[in-house]
């Protein structure tokens, strides 16, 4: 019995033991934006030691950005030999790479307890984060959460400039059944906008379904997102000719006409009694829907009605008012929104009229704001009528500095006070619409580092609250400057919840915003999802990049926005047409690389389907590294012109 007992478990073991052992590692997906998580369930900490070997030799690829744009810089920083690392590449040891060109690196890979890892020494620099060194110096070729486990350590929570950190590069070796089918090495590929995992097995000559398998990806759920890693299983060394993506497949032509077959008598008849009768019902409908829309056209108008609508005078889609409530309803409406928004102070009207010196002109901003001092501090009152218990709840749920604040609320004889913290330079539109005759500049790196404010305030409402929200308004008007030049996202009065499947639900009866900045599935069909306000932002960095209105963007193109992308990033002279495509008022002072790479990620935001379009989270990683490259390209540019200028 023993016996049998035994060999009862050791088979057992035969059966999960090796699923264990050969497995393969885990995609690590979106798990790296959570760097508070504690959860190993995915790779976010290292690829599983589980392979052949416990070290081997292993491959990483790694994008050209300012300062690491050379084979000593990049070397320097992953830890590789400057000898191998250019002989792999094909270019000299002393050669300098174009910006954004995906370098080939090689790394030494060993199991550090149950992770496969590769160290490396980096030294913490001004601004540095756990996640900014994750996946902005690195890419993506290590994690937060790599990152503060293998740094345990250090005796302060926070990084100062200075400090010393172990960076493990994620890497792997092959299991024994990767190696029973042929494959010798592993690559970390670095994902970037645009490509699937059939692209880039098809970039370096691998099978699909090996790709899928390596990374625990099942076919129908194979997406893969940006900055971060996919194993590539390889027979041999990569090569640089592998590392330009294919151009895409050619279009398939048009399926042909369905072909004509001869009728019978019998069935040709049925056929003209059958068009006959539709014809008949066809006629009769069209005659009695006519005779119901003339009667309520002239017989049904209500002259008190306003339903929502797109005039063609003014670029801004008009909400239907709603009905002021009696005093008494407001009054028990105020005490419900005080319930919901227990945090905020609410004011008597007398408090307002004092901090406005009674809603003098000269205390006027726009529209129904005011400007007005509470307490010594600045604030924004804003006068609203109808309902205005979401925006209080959605506001009073959201906490963010790229969020514009409401701090309090006032009911005073059928109108609504909204009281938000004040930002001190006003908006966007103020700053970068080069028609205006006031206008106030706005340098490259202050551009983007507003740009990369939006989108961390919407990845904030998209992916951090609960619910989600979708924003749907966002426009450069709705963008607030305060007195660092720091963007908040503001007008929260469109706000809805984003529960429910992928976050979709029709609203073809109350289609809402502002046009040009609402995308085409919202436009033709009624879908909101968080794509909505991806789109818009895909807006709003153009803008922010040409210095014109939407309004005038939409004059130089025929059906869609990405046309106006088109000499910039579809021609052979992109970089020569960049200077007549950017706002004039830079006047060339900007990174060329980084502006077509800001183009180019505005380009993704408005793509026609939505699923083409970045995630917020994802968008927010490319604009952290576009902005830290930006500002030592800022840093550099000054120090040339000292130099000059000592010179002279």
């Amino acid at each position: 019995m023993d016996f049998l007992r035994m060999i009862y478990i050791f088979s057992i073991f035969l059966i999960t033991f090796p699923c264990l052992i050969q497995s393969q590692q885990p995609y690590v997906g979106k798990a790296t934006t959570r760097c508070g998580s504690k959860d190993n369930s995915t790779s976010a900490f290292g690829y599983t030691c589980n392979g052949l070997n416990r070290t081997c030799q292993s491959y990483l690829t790694f994008r050209t950005q300012f300062p690491y744009n050379s084979v000593s810089s990049i070397s320097e920083l992953l830890g590789a030999d400057p000898s191998q690392l250019s002989q792999l590449n094909s270019v000299d040891d002393n050669a300098t790479f174009e910006t954004d060109k995906t370098v080939l690196v090689p790394v030494k890979c060993s199991c550090s307890g149950e992770y496969y890892q590769a160290n490396i020494s980096y030294v913490v620099q001004r601004g540095n984060t756990y996640f900014v060194i994750a996946n902005n110096t690195f890419q993506g070729l290590s994690t937060c959460q790599a990152l503060r486990a293998q740094n345990t350590n250090l005796t302060t929570k926070l990084l100062y400039i200075g400090n010393r950190l172990v960076v493990p590069l994620r890497c792997a070796c092959p299991t024994k059944s990767q190696v029973d089918v042929g494959v010798n090495y592993l690559l970390s590929y670095l994902v970037t906008w645009g490509q699937s995992v059939s692209i880039i097995s098809l970039m370096f000559e691998v099978d699909t379904g090996r790709t899928l398998e390596a990374n625990q990806i099942s076919e129908d759920r194979r997406t893969i997102y940006p900055f971060t890693t996919l194993l590539v299983p390889l027979r041999n060394p990569p090569s640089s000719s592998q590392t330009v993506s294919p151009p895409p497949p050619p279009r398939s032509p048009p399926p042909p006409p369905p072909p004509q077959h001869l009728s019978s008598p019998n069935h040709s008849s049925n056929k003209k009694w059958a068009y006959v009768a539709a014809g008949a019902l066809g006629g009769g409908s069209f005659v009695l829907v006519t005779g119901i829309i003339v009667f309520f056209m002239f017989f049904g108008r209500s002259p008190k009605r306003n339903d929502p609508v797109l005039p063609s005078g003014n670029f801004e889609a008009i909400e239907k008012p709603r009905e002021k409530k009696s005093e008494e309803e407001s009054e028990e409406f105020l005490d419900s929104i005080s319930a919901i928004a227990q945090s905020l102070k609410v004011y008597t009207y007398q408090e307002l009229q004092s901090a406005t010196e009674n809603f003098s002109p000269s205390c006027w901003i726009k529209g129904s704001v005011y400007c007005g001092t509470i307490n010594g501090d600045s604030a924004a009152i804003k006068k609203m009528n109808g309902d205005v218990s979401k925006e209080i709840e959605a506001l009073n749920k959201i906490s963010h500095f790229n969020l514009i604040l409401l701090s309090g609320v006032c009911f005073h004889e059928g109108q609504w006070y909204l009281v938000y913290e004040y930002a001190v330079n006003g908006s966007l539109s103020d700053w970068i619409y080069h028609e205006n005759s006031d206008q106030k500049f706005l340098n490259w790196t202050q551009r983007i580092q507003i740009a990369l404010d939006v989108a961390t305030g919407l990845n904030y409402i998209h992916n951090y609250t609960s619910p989600p929200y979708v924003h749907k308004d966002l426009k450069t008007s709705n963008v607030l400057i305060d007195s660092d030049l720091r963007a908040k996202i503001a007008n929260f009065g469109l706000a809805r919840s984003a529960e429910g499947q992928e976050g979709q639900f029709n609203l073809t009866k109350h289609i809402v915003g502002t046009k040009g900045y609402m995308a085409p599935e919202y436009l033709e069909n009624g879908f909101v999802s968080t794509k909505l306000d991806v789109y818009a932002f895909g807006v709003l960095m153009l803008e922010i990049l040409t210095g014109k209105e939407v309004t005038l963007l939409y004059e130089e193109v025929n059906k869609h926005l990405s046309e106006v992308l088109l000499p910039v990033l579809h021609e052979e002279n992109g970089n020569e047409n960049l200077y007549d495509f950017m706002d004039p008022s830079l006047q060339g002072n900007y990174p060329a690389e980084l502006a077509i790479l800001v183009a180019k990620l505005a380009d993704c935001c408005i793509a026609r389907d939505p699923a083409g379009r970045p995630g917020m989270d994802e968008v927010v990683q490319s604009l952290s590294r576009i902005v830290t490259t930006s500002l030592s390209w800022e840093q550099a540019i000054t120090v040339s012109r000292r130099i000059a200028k000592l010179q002279l």
